[in-house]
Formats: structure tokens, sequence, C-alpha cells
């Protein structure tokens, strides 16, 4: 329990020192920014980071080899994604694609739905495509590309991680309620944002 907490505080710190750190060089340009606006953008947007997070937690939820063939799965159909977008292949509905991501993915860990790895695999990498089409069309055009792909990647790699962390507490029953809450969580800001892109909210 005592290592549990120490790579969970640990893995948030080491995320919130890459926030920090790059917000303070965001307005830079070439590799460096290109470096830092691709770590950035995965956690700037509530509903790409809750999202990727759910992925880290239903992989806890499952176990192995889910809980890293997942996360492993994800930023490689990602950076697919983004391909697409870069080269200006169009993709409908991303963005109402990313919300429904993290409603599906929350509901996932919120029930503790237990798949098989091909059907979970398959389901993490749809969302991936929409996920990483728009890192890939939001790219700024004075920054580096392949350095904005390994910071995007990057903190999507630490966002699961995260994910994978707190899933640990799987193995006793608070930790599993404490676990469905960070799935309900993940649903509820799923459903905000898909509100929102609807036009039902404002």
């Amino acid at each position: 329990m005592k290592n549990q907490k120490y790579w969970l505080v640990a893995s948030i710190a080491l995320l919130l020192m890459t926030i920090s750190r790059a917000a303070l060089a965001h307005s830079e340009t070439g590799v460096a920014g290109g470096l830092v606006s691709g770590l950035l953008h995965p956690v700037l947007g509530l509903d790409h980071l809750v999202a990727m997070v759910a992925v880290g937690l239903w992989g806890a939820v499952l176990r192995q080899p889910a809980i890293w063939l997942l996360p492993v799965a994800f930023p490689v159909v990602m950076a697919l994604g983004a391909l697409l977008g870069m080269i200006g292949i169009e993709i409908p509905g991303v963005e109402i694609g990313i919300a429904v991501s993290a409603i599906a993915l929350g509901a996932l860990v919120l029930f503790k739905l237990r798949l098989p790895i091909a059907a979970a695999a398959a389901i993490v990498s749809v969302f991936a495509v929409f996920h990483g089409h728009a890192h890939g069309t939001e790219i700024p055009s004075a920054i580096n590309p392949l350095a904005y792909g390994v910071g995007f990647v990057t903190a999507t790699g630490l966002l699961h991680l995260a994910g994978i962390l707190v899933g640990t507490l799987m193995r006793w029953p608070a930790g599993q309620r404490a676990v469905q809450a960070c799935g309900l969580a993940v649903l509820m800001v799923g459903s905000f944002t898909l509100a929102l892109q609807l036009g039902v909210v404002s």
C-alpha cells in the first residue's frame, strides 16, 4: 500500500511538473515549441484528459494483459489518427467522438465491465482515432510536427499511467468504489461535453 501511494504521488507530481514547465514555454516555436504544444494539448482539454485516464483505469479493471495492452494500443492508433489530421483527411464528428469516448470509457469503468481483450483493444483504438485526429488538425504551423507528436504521445502515456496507478486500488473493496467513482466522473465530463457539442447546453 505504501509503495502504491508513492508511485501515485510521484506520477501526479511528474505530470504537474510537465504541465507547469510547458505552460511557461508555450509561446516557443520550432522543436521546443512543438514538444511543449504536444505535451500541453492532451491535458488542456478536459474531455481528452479524462478519456485518456479512463483508458488506464479500464485496463486496471480488466487486469493482465489489458492493463498494459490498452495503454500501448491507444497512443499507437492515436498517432495514426494524428497523421490523418495533419495531411488533411477529414473525419466527421471528431469532437462528438471524443465526448462519446469519455462517456463510454467512463461507463465501462463505472460498471467494471470485462470484455474480451480483442474487443477492448478495438474499442480504445476506435476512440484513439478521434483523439489523434484532433491533435493532428490543431497543430500550430510554427512548430515542429515530429516534436509535437512526441509531446502528445508522451503526455497521453503519462495520463494512461495515472489511470493505471489509480486503478491498482481495485484490489480493495473501498478502492473499487473509488475507481468506480472516477469512472462516473469521466462519464459526467463526457456527457457535459457532448451536451455542449450538440447545443443542449451553452
